[in-house]
């Protein structure tokens, strides 16, 4: 009878495992100096070699060289154990045997010696299934079980088996295999079946494999039966419904043209094949991967789950992005096949996502945007703050769609040589003092006298009020700089009536806010501020409304 090749192919020493070095040599260290455990707990992905390791760790101890680490693969224990008809070691599926019951049978069964080897031995399989009861039952058992009996507790999910089991053995961890050591092994054991494989067609194997041993060697045996002893890329990727290459590469033009109806395309393309489209967003995430890996640490890096020949063709598409296109791209790729396991539409869904990808290089990020807003007419330099001229507070710019992006208005003439509130607030965002500068801006009336400057408020306005004797200092300092003489500084509330008045009686030795050079019409103002005009030309949109949101006196 025909054997499969993951079995024909089962390490029989250590040495034949592959990867898994800390494991290994922590057993052969552990058998040499006779420091075996009474419990173990092997966990890791499928197919990493949880089982065939426990397996040899049996045949170690009971071989009648040993225990040693290196068996003779002779003698009937070792034998037996390999074909997994050995009496003293017993494995058992804890997916149908997870109850109480069983584990109660097992527990009377300890009691008794081994039939003929040194240890008897239980190697579990799946031991995450055993129920929470039964992991009670067998507690006592595996605190203080005989001292020739031997657990060993195989799973794919180690979280799942309590803490009070835990504790009381020693705990392995089996890493996934890289692509490259999964490729090795596939070249090595086509060599010896006699098969002529591509490096394209193990690839293809490899990465479907995802990390385990058993299911490369399972798919290489199906391409095999399927394409006989040559295998090409094209066939095993028909045969395991990978997604081609150069679709992929498709969908990656499509994003670089910023084609919406080319990614349509694609989505038509694979519902007539017949693709899953979970399967194909998987190998789409896959091949965004590798081209930010080869964006960021370069196309020879061990770190690409591609053969040589592909990594070319993935550098020169990787040419095409910034890191940061491909972090979103990456992102949106993630998202949409996570979406996809709850779609009751995946075509629909899957044309969406993709639409995204197409146009998430237009997104300009946030960052960005507020650099280049920073950066123009009247903005504040990179280590700096605004330059002098009137807030865009009071403007409500909306986007108008369809339509060209308006010319940024000329700037306001600057504000004439003086101590007027046009120069001192842009001091104060010279030095950083925004919060200052905004509550200063909202008095209604500045009153300039010979040895005092007074800076008045509406009397229901209470930004006068958090204003701070050091703020206030300050001020009074720069007014003497600007006024050059010495002058005093207060902070003064009055009554709409009063602030009229004040207006009204203001002559050139009082300059209020319309002698500081700044329009009187608050429309005006906001459509002629630089940083309005900057934010029109980023953003393509047009000031069609302007609104005085400063409190009403």
């Amino acid at each position: 009878m025909y054997t499969v090749i993951a079995r024909k192919y089962r390490p029989q020493t250590f040495a034949e495992v592959v990867s898994q070095e800390h494991i290994k040599q922590t057993l052969r260290h552990a058998i040499e100096q006779n420091r075996i455990a009474h419990g173990y707990i092997f966990s890791g992905q499928r197919g990493t070699g949880k089982t065939t390791t426990a397996r040899l760790l049996a045949r170690a101890l009971n071989c009648v060289r040993g225990p040693a680490a290196e068996t003779c693969g002779e003698c009937p224990s070792c034998r037996e154990i390999a074909a997994g008809n050995s009496v003293d070691v017993i494995e058992i599926d804890a997916a149908s045997n997870r109850g109480i019951d069983e584990i109660r049978a097992l527990r009377e069964n300890v009691r008794y010696a081994p039939a003929r080897d040194r240890y008897k031995i239980y190697i579990v399989d799946e031991a995450h299934q055993i129920t929470r009861d039964a992991w009670n039952a067998l507690l006592k058992t595996l605190e203080e079980p005989p001292g020739n009996v031997l657990f060993v507790f195989c799973t794919t999910a180690s979280h799942a088996i309590p803490a009070t089991i835990v504790s009381r053995c020693q705990s392995f961890r089996f890493h996934n295999l890289g692509f490259e050591q999964t490729v090795s092994q596939l070249r090595r054991i086509s060599t010896e079946e006699g098969i002529e494989a591509t490096d394209e067609a193990l690839a293809v194997i490899a990465n479907s494999a995802e990390g385990s041993l058993r299911d490369a060697l399972s798919a290489l045996d199906q391409a095999i039966a399927c394409c006989g002893r040559v295998l090409d890329g094209d066939a095993v990727r028909n045969l395991l419904g990978v997604i081609s290459s150069e679709v992929l590469e498709e969908v990656v033009a499509a994003v670089v043209a910023g084609s919406s109806d080319r990614m349509l395309e694609v989505v038509d393309r694979l519902v007539r094949e017949g693709h899953d489209l979970r399967n194909f967003c998987r190998e789409l995430v896959r091949h965004f991967r590798n081209l930010l890996v080869i964006r960021t640490a370069g196309a020879a890096s061990g770190l690409v789950e591609a053969p040589q020949a592909e990594r070319e063709r993935l550098a020169s598409a990787a040419r095409q992005f910034s890191e940061d296109d491909l972090t979103r791209i990456l992102q949106l790729s993630l998202a949409l096949y996570s979406e996809l396991h709850h779609s009751a539409a995946p075509r629909f869904h899957t044309e969406l996502g993709l639409l995204k990808l197409v146009h998430a290089r237009r997104l300009v990020p946030i960052e960005e945007l507020l650099s280049r807003g920073e950066s123009g007419p009247g903005a504040p330099p990179r280590g700096g703050v605004r330059q002098p001229g009137p807030t865009p507070l009071e403007a409500d710019v909306t986007r108008k769609r369809g339509q060209p992006a308006q010319p940024a208005p000329a700037a306001a003439p600057a504000a004439p040589a003086g101590p007027v509130p046009g120069q001192l607030l842009a001091r104060l965002e010279q030095m950083a003092k925004y919060m200052l500068a905004i509550n200063l801006e909202q008095a209604t009336n500045w009153r300039v006298g010979d040895t005092e400057v007074t800076a008045c408020f509406p009397h229901d306005n209470g930004a006068q009020r958090i204003i701070s004797r050091d703020d206030q200092a300050l001020v009074r300092q720069l007014c003497c700089e600007l006024l050059g003489r010495p002058v005093s500084f207060r902070l003064s509330a009055e009554t709409a009536a009063a602030g009229e008045a004040a207006a009204d009686n203001a002559g050139t030795a009082e300059p209020g806010r319309a002698a500081a050079g700044q329009p009187a019409a608050g429309s005006d103002r906001a459509r002629n501020d630089p940083q309005v005009g900057e934010m029109i030309r980023l953003l393509n949109a047009a000031v069609i409304e302007v609104r005085d949101l400063r409190p009403k006196e």
